[in-house]
């Protein structure tokens, strides 16, 4: 099982830089990759379509990943404010969601997963249609090794917010952690269709494809996983060795758990 982590590395909150050149590469094993102007087309669609579905003043994706980037920066001290803030509306509207919700994020920040698991699902039976919820809760769920869960979190927000990478990426670990490689391949090549500079994504879809022995296919990923992000380095000689001819590392290491939400001390 290949060690599986979210943006557990500087680089991998999210909020990736454009490249001009990547969005028509990735198409493997049937995968076919999509013209940057169709996947545009395609997202825009669906988010159309998923607009009156989703909760008032949700956060387009990007917006949600700078904002996901952003929190992962802050402090221990931040979070602990953010408990306290949440805790005061909270006496005051105990039903308040973005209340749960602020609640539950710093609690995960604090990695107290547990104790935030039932502030997300409040958070939820008060706005069941924001995509935050259920993202933040399937990541949640991720560090508490509750993958199948997870992937459903994942997937309704995906149903909320049908462009955002990042939950294309959660759900796709899960699958991983479940030794569902496939299914786990189409979700990060979703992913990197709609950001062709997802270094996370390439270098999973890397580790997913060698699971099941496409390793041309994931030399190709890791390789470009390892170009925007030079750590990725260390799992292209893991898993499909180099082009001086050093095999790769056999057998695949044990899981790590994810990190998707460092605390500063």
């Amino acid at each position: 099982m290949p060690a599986v982590s979210i943006a557990s590395r500087s680089d991998s909150t999210g909020a990736a830089t454009t490249a001009p050149d990547a969005r028509t590469t990735g198409a493997a094993s049937g995968i076919a990759a999509t013209p940057a102007t169709a996947v545009a087309s395609d997202a825009a669609i669906a988010a159309a379509l998923a607009a009156d579905r989703a909760a008032p003043n949700t956060l387009s994706a990007a917006a949600a990943s700078a904002e996901r980037a952003r929190e992962k920066k802050l402090a221990t001290a931040d979070y602990r404010q953010m408990l306290a803030d949440a805790d005061a509306t909270l006496k005051a509207r105990p039903k308040d969601a973005a209340a749960l919700l602020k609640r539950a994020k710093a609690k995960s920040y604090l990695k107290e997963y547990a104790s935030a698991l039932p502030d997300y699902t409040s958070a939820i039976k008060y706005e069941r249609n924001n995509p935050d919820a259920y993202y933040n809760r399937g990541v949640n769920r991720l560090m508490m090794k509750q993958y199948k869960a997870a992937a459903t979190d994942f997937a309704t927000a995906i149903k909320y917010r049908p462009d955002d990478k990042e939950s294309f990426f959660g759900r796709g670990v899960a699958k991983m952690q479940m030794y569902q490689y496939k299914p786990a391949v189409a979700d990060f090549s979703r992913a990197i269709q709609l950001d062709s500079t997802y270094a996370d994504a390439w270098e999973y879809r890397g580790i997913s494809y060698s699971s099941f022995d496409k390793l041309s296919e994931a030399r190709r990923d890791l390789e470009r996983a390892a170009k925007l992000n030079p750590e990725a380095a260390k799992t292209l000689r893991r898993y499909v060795g180099t082009d001086e001819g050093k095999a790769p590392i056999k057998p695949a290491p044990a899981p790590r758990t994810p990190r998707p939400m460092p605390a500063k001390k």
